[in-house]
C-alpha cells in the first residue's frame, strides 16, 4: 500500500492500458482520478470499482489540464501523475493531411506537456512525486505508416528526458514506459493477417497485454524507484531488440 491516502491523476484512464493502471495503483492503495474526455460510462464504472474520481477533461487543452489539476488536489496530497492519453490516426506520410499529424501531436505531446506543467508546481512545492509518461517502441524504432505517432511519441521520450533534469533537484522524478504490441482497442481493430503480422515480429511470440504494463508504471511512480529519472523503460516482449 506504498500509495496510500495519496492521489495520482491518470489520463485517459477509462479503457486499455489507462484502465489497468487505475486498477494497479488502486491496488497500492492510490485514490486513483481516472480521466476520459469521451468515455463516461466506462470511466465512472471504473472508479467506482477502486474508490476513485472520474473527471472528464480534455487534457490536450490548458484549461482541461488545469481543472483535472484542481479537482486531484481537492482529494489530498498529490503522488504522481500519469500522462496516457492517446490517439493514433494512422496513414503513408506522402498521403497524411495536416489534420492528422496536428492532432496526433496536439492530443500525445501536447497533453502530457500541459498535464505535467499544471501540476508541477505542486510536487515542486512538495519537494516529491512522480510523473510517469506512456511513450510508445514507436518511438525508438519508427513504424510505417505511424510517422504522426512514431513523432509524438519520440516527443513524449524528449520531454520525459528533459523534466527530469529539471526538476531532479525538487525531487520530482520523471520516467517513460514505452509499451510495444499491447492488446487493446486498437489492436481490437486490426484485421487478423495484420495481427498474425504483428506477432510474428514480437521475439517472445505473442501479444502484450494491459496488465503487463501497469505493474511497471506502479514501480516507476513509487518508492522502490526512488533513484531512478529520466529513464525509459521497454516493454514490447523483444520487439526493439
Amino acid at each position: 500500500m506504498e500509495f496510500k491516502d495519496q492521489v495520482v491523476i491518470v489520463t485517459g484512464g477509462s479503457r486499455g492500458i489507462g484502465a489497468a493502471i487505475c486498477r494497479e495503483l488502486a491496488a497500492g492503495g492510490a485514490r486513483v482520478v481516472v480521466n476520459y474526455n469521451r468515455s463516461a460510462d466506462a470511466a465512472v464504472a471504473l472508479a467506482e470499482a477502486i474508490g476513485g474520481l472520474a473527471v472528464c477533461a480534455d487534457v490536450s487543452t490548458t484549461e482541461g489540464c488545469e481543472h483535472l489539476a484542481q479537482q486531484a488536489e481537492a482529494l489530498g496530497p498529490l503522488a504522481g501523475l500519469v500522462n496516457n492519453a492517446g490517439i493514433t490516426q494512422d496513414g503513408l506520410t506522402m498521403r497524411m493531411k495536416d489534420e492528422a499529424w496536428d492532432e496526433v501531436m496536439r492530443i500525445n505531446a501536447g497533453s502530457a506537456f500541459r498535464m505535467s506543467r499544471a501540476v508541477l508546481p505542486v510536487l515542486a512545492k512538495q519537494r516529491g512525486g512522480a510523473i510517469v509518461n506512456i511513450a510508445s517502441v514507436s518511438a525508438i524504432r519508427g513504424n510505417p505508416g505511424q510517422a504522426n505517432y512514431a513523432a509524438s511519441k519520440a516527443a513524449v521520450v524528449g520531454l520525459t528526458r528533459s523534466l527530469a533534469r529539471e526538476m531532479a533537484r525538487r525531487q520530482v522524478r520523471v520516467n517513460a514506459v514505452a509499451p510495444g504490441f499491447i492488446a487493446t482497442d486498437m489492436t481490437d481493430a486490426l484485421t487478423e493477417q495484420q495481427r498474425d503480422s504483428a506477432t510474428k515480429a514480437v521475439p517472445l511470440g505473442r501479444i502484450g497485454q494491459p496488465t503487463e504494463i501497469a505493474p511497471a508504471v506502479r514501480f516507476l511512480l513509487g518508492p522502490a524507484s526512488a533513484y531512478i529519472t529520466g529513464q525509459v523503460l521497454i516493454i514490447d516482449g523483444g520487439l526493439s531488440v
